[in-house]
């Protein structure tokens, strides 16, 4: 099913999750342990993230640099098809731009369609340093609206090679993200946000938002959105806090603010009680998020279910 026949049939706030490939080397058993633990909770679909392959700087034995590139974290396609035949729940690949032509893209999006896998999430993704050089007349997506579009071509059976007669169609539902506290490149968030309808209006049927830590600004988001006339569906993303490192390395990472109680009340914090103050977090987050009948939270969990598990536990009865 797609998500937005979940999200339409829902008669209650449903709950979703994003996971993370291992790294290159690793096994799928942490991994299923991660799906297992999290299965429980009848998740309608889960995200999981894309990487493209990285320039790796390594110095030489004269002294010199060389260069490597790496994907250190591959599998999306396999673990799409682990979570959608083994637990029967709807997998959610992210399709990115950097590092992937638009052939790659193409040829992605056909191996999807031929495990049964119907809804994609098509982000610009992080800038991994490498750039694949454009040659025999292969070509990139820049920005994730090109991404939607592409997609969307693909779904009227429109693909690169254009001599391809009576070309299957396909029927992807395609989700974007969307920045609460915008994107850093975005001059501002009114910019941010007529970037994103103009994502919607190339196809794409509902957001999920980058994490953030004060509802606020997710109710201001919102709202401006509605303003602009956009009517998709837009979905809460939630992280639960684990560590004193988080306090810097999130704000720096993903460009968003933690609130002062907050970042001050982990600061004073014994390092074993940073989770139990982030469950608690979280815990009051989506409390308010329920009242206001969102149409789904969406938990960034990554590979480690305990947080998750002891959130829900503490939520139970509520969701």
């Amino acid at each position: 099913m797609k998500v937005i026949e979940h999200l339409d049939k829902a008669k209650e706030t449903l709950i979703s999750f994003e996971i993370i490939p291992p790294k290159r080397g690793g096994n799928v058993y942490g991994l299923m342990e991660v799906l297992d633990a999290i299965e429980k909770y009848k998740p309608p679909f889960i995200d999981i993230t894309s990487h493209a392959a990285e320039a790796i700087y390594e110095e030489t034995a004269t002294g010199g640099f060389e260069v490597k590139i790496k994907r250190k974290r591959p599998g999306t396609l396999g673990i799409c098809a682990l979570i959608q035949n083994k637990y029967k729940v709807d997998a959610v690949p992210h399709v990115i731009c950097h590092g992937f032509t638009k052939e790659e893209t193409e040829d992605f999006l056909i191996e999807l369609h031929y495990l049964g896998i119907d809804n994609v999430l098509a982000i610009r993704g992080d800038d991994s340093g490498f750039r694949k050089p454009i040659r025999y007349g292969r070509s990139i997506n820049n920005y994730a609206i090109d991404l939607v579009k592409q997609i969307t071509d693909i779904n009227k059976g429109l693909y690169l090679e254009d001599t391809l007669l009576d070309a299957e169609p396909m029927d992807f539902c395609v989700g974007i993200g969307g920045y609460p506290e915008k994107h850093f490149e975005a001059p501002n968030l009114k910019t941010e946000i007529r970037f994103t309808k103009q994502k919607i209006e190339a196809g794409a049927e509902y957001i999920v938002s980058q994490m953030f830590f004060d509802n606020e600004k997710f109710y201001n988001y919102e709202k401006l959105c509605r303003e602009e006339g956009i009517k998709a569906p837009i979905i809460p993303g939630l992280k639960i806090l684990t560590s004193k490192k988080q306090v810097n390395t999130i704000p720096k990472h993903f460009y968003i603010d933690l609130p002062d109680e907050l970042a001050d009340e982990i600061a004073s914090a014994k390092p074993e009680h940073v989770l139990d103050i982030g469950i608690e977090w979280t815990y009051k987050q989506v409390e308010e998020l329920l009242n206001k009948n969102v149409p789904a939270v969406h938990f960034y969990i990554m590979q480690n279910p305990e947080p998750i598990t002891k959130l829900m536990n503490k939520l139970k009865g509520n969701i």
